[in-house]
């Protein structure tokens, strides 16, 4: 049996976060262990399905860039679970990481996946920010790193030419001037996300979009009838969900920011907010 779905950026992290919280690994972790989710839209996401909570978002790119959040807002961007129980970690970021271990869960988002699986988060801070600081150590640690990523974030060349190419001295610059981090880990897009909660073989068969449906996916389901209906299903459920995220960090998101144009006052070198 054969079935297609087309899925919007935001259904599509909506999927991929309810396909994380499935997993094996992470339902021990939520009930023996520790889960950290490091704030992003997707993974966001992800924590709505685990706590009921919204993160807070920092860097993304908006129309005017790379840019961070106009206004900070007040939720944890970094959210612990311990053994369930949610700890906002900004704070003592290092600490939380220093006691996890092998059986402990970390979820990121990333901004660039490439087509055999390697990811890298964008830095516009000192270091890398908080994630400079905390990844390295999370890999040495032994845990487990599950990268959620839509299909929008796929480029179409190699994520080391991508790093090379990046730096945070790059000037002019539309937003803050950035630099690539990269991430190593399991990488969950929309296809990982379907064949996980179906059981279906799942193909992209095409991308983009208009009225809304900018930067969307079309997927091929195949399979037994039982695993495509569950795909269909799963697809059904996530349809007309919007963008997981604190309110008060999504104002760039929303268009908030007063003169908020691609104008020349928004071409300027590396402005050091927290991505």
């Amino acid at each position: 049996m054969k079935a297609q779905v087309a899925l919007t950026v935001s259904e599509s992290k909506r999927l991929i976060a309810r396909a994380i919280a499935a997993l094996p690994e992470v339902r021990q972790a939520l009930a023996e262990g520790r889960i950290l989710l490091k704030g992003g839209t997707t993974v966001s996401a992800v924590a709505e399905e685990l706590c009921g909570r919204s993160l807070r978002l920092s860097g993304r790119i908006s129309p005017r860039g790379a840019v961070s959040a106009l206004r900070k807002g007040t939720g944890a961007h970094s959210l612990l679970l311990d053994r369930g129980i949610p700890r906002t970690v900004d704070d003592c970021l290092e600490d939380a990481v220093l006691a996890m271990d092998a059986d402990d869960v970390c979820v990121t988002g990333a901004n660039l996946i490439g087509s055999c699986g390697a990811a890298a988060m964008l830095a516009g801070a000192p270091l890398g920010g908080p994630p400079g600081r905390i990844f390295a150590g999370l890999m040495a640690q032994g845990c487990k790193i599950i990268i959620a990523a839509g299909l929008e974030k796929l480029g179409p060349g190699s994520i080391a030419d991508a790093v090379r190419a990046a730096g945070r001295c790059a000037s002019p610059s539309m937003g803050m001037s950035v630099g690539l981090m990269p991430i190593h880990g399991r990488l969950i897009t929309e296809v990982e996300a379907l064949e996980l909660l179906s059981g279906a073989r799942c193909t992209v068969i095409a991308r983009g979009g208009i009225a809304g449906a900018e930067g969307s996916v079309v997927l091929a389901l195949a399979g037994e009838p039982a695993a495509v209906g569950r795909g269909w299903g799963a697809a059904l459920a996530v349809k007309g969900l919007g963008l997981s995220g604190d309110p008060d960090s999504l104002d760039e998101c929303n268009g908030a920011a007063p003169g908020c144009s691609l104008h020349a006052s928004c071409l300027y070198r590396g402005r050091r907010d927290s991505q």
